[in-house]
């Protein structure tokens, strides 16, 4: 129990007197979140032009337009839903703290 309570002791001195490449600690943290809200802000923006356009997609699909398939649309998602999911995960991976970069996102689309 003491050592659980000496490493939390060291983490919040950390945070509150340390500093990473001359910033402060909780500076450094607050990075992520402010980023994981901007892109939460944008993501949500791109989701309702991105209902519109698929929306828009399917009519010309209906009508004959534009010809859609489903095993287009299986090789789309094949092909580049591994590389964007691939990315993500690469994005989150090397951003310091990324706990601080969801939480925003999850605010930011909240409040965008």
């Amino acid at each position: 129990m003491i050592f659980t309570l000496s490493l939390v002791n060291d983490l919040w001195n950390f945070v509150t007197k340390g500093t990473i490449i001359g910033l402060p600690t909780i500076v450094f943290m607050a990075i992520p979140f402010i980023v994981g809200l901007i892109i939460g802000f944008l993501f949500k923006k791109f989701l309702k032009w991105a209902i519109i356009a698929a929306v828009i997609v399917v009519i010309l699909a209906y009508f004959g337009v534009w010809g859609l398939s489903f095993s287009k649309l299986q090789d789309w998602a094949a092909t580049y839903g591994v590389v964007a999911l691939h990315e993500a995960i690469l994005v989150i991976g090397i951003l310091p703290l990324g706990i601080g970069f969801i939480i925003g996102l999850i605010l930011g689309f909240i409040l965008g």
